[in-house]
């Protein structure tokens, strides 16, 4: 009996070395979908926060009104970064997007000064910048405010549709892990169902037969979940390496809590999986399990 059992535990280890790999592929798919979304987030908000307004000053203004405009706009809650740009600077960024220099015909600098700042994420919308717009080219010392109202109109049409998408392949992806999880875990516990069916008849309890299985099934998902995160991981830094830009928008805190979120779905998946397979054989007679 012994001797049986230890052929059939024999038997099993290939299924589990078959089911961590199969958790590990699945868990690293809806891993590398959770980082994608994690991104897009990073993406959108930077995006979004690169947004600028440009607040042109009349001619003239004296310092005193630029700051107090400039310490008022600094203090908005809705307002990321504040930036005077004054003539000289006006003429660097002038001469940076390409255009003529006019110094050649012209002795003094006509370019206008102007406070430019950026929104934070959560206020760039087209009612909040209209407001923000409209408020300001109300002050006496402001010549015009204007910022890309096209570029806020497609921002959030197209921002909507993104997480709407990645909404829906996040609930499909979820339910079909489930489900692959579910099948390469009862798929692994076939090949031991002699095994858990020969400890019943030989009197040992449903809890002493699931104990063991249990656990193993709890260190195989935490297992592959480790697994699936490390390779993710690895693939990040492969992509980094080609693409320099991306580092910028890997987030090492979020990164963590998606390692966790696939521990917790890897240990959890497969020790229900685990759990219904074994009550399963264990209420099913011998030449059923045939």
């Amino acid at each position: 009996m012994a001797q049986f059992g230890k052929a059939s535990s024999k038997r099993g280890k290939p299924s589990y070395f078959m089911s961590v790999l199969g958790v590990t592929i699945v868990l690293f798919l809806l891993g590398l979908l959770g980082w994608l979304g994690i991104n897009s987030k990073k993406l959108m908000q930077h995006f979004k926060e690169s947004l600028q307004v440009q607040v042109y000053l009349k001619p003239n203004v004296n310092e005193r009104d630029r700051t107090a405009l400039q310490d008022s706009l600094e203090r908005l809650p809705m307002v990321k970064s504040v930036e005077y740009i004054d003539k000289d600077a006006a003429k660097r960024e002038w001469l940076k997007a390409g255009n003529e220099d006019f110094t050649g015909f012209l002795e003094e600098n006509l370019l206008p000064t102007s406070i430019n700042f950026n929104l934070k994420e959560q206020f760039v919308d087209s009612a909040n910048v209209a407001a923000v717009q409209s408020g300001l080219s109300r002050l006496p010392i402001v010549d015009e405010v204007v910022y890309s109202k096209g570029v806020v109109g497609a921002m959030q049409r197209n921002f909507q549709v993104v997480t709407l998408v990645l909404l829906v392949i996040v609930i499909i992806v979820a339910i079909l892990v489930i489900i692959l999880i579910d099948n390469t875990i009862r798929l692994a516990m076939f090949s031991n169902r002699f095994l858990i069916k020969t400890m019943q008849m030989v009197g040992a309890t449903r809890g002493f037969i699931a104990r063991p299985l249990n656990i193993r099934a709890v260190l195989n998902g935490a297992l592959a979940a480790v697994i699936a995160t490390a390779v993710l991981y690895g693939a990040i830094l492969l992509l980094e390496s080609f693409a320099p830009g991306i580092s910028a928008l890997f987030d090492r805190e979020l990164f963590f809590l998606l390692f966790l979120g696939l521990l917790a779905i890897g240990i959890s998946i497969t020790f229900i999986s685990t759990y219904r397979s074994v009550r399963k054989y264990l209420k099913m007679k011998l030449d059923e399990l045939y």
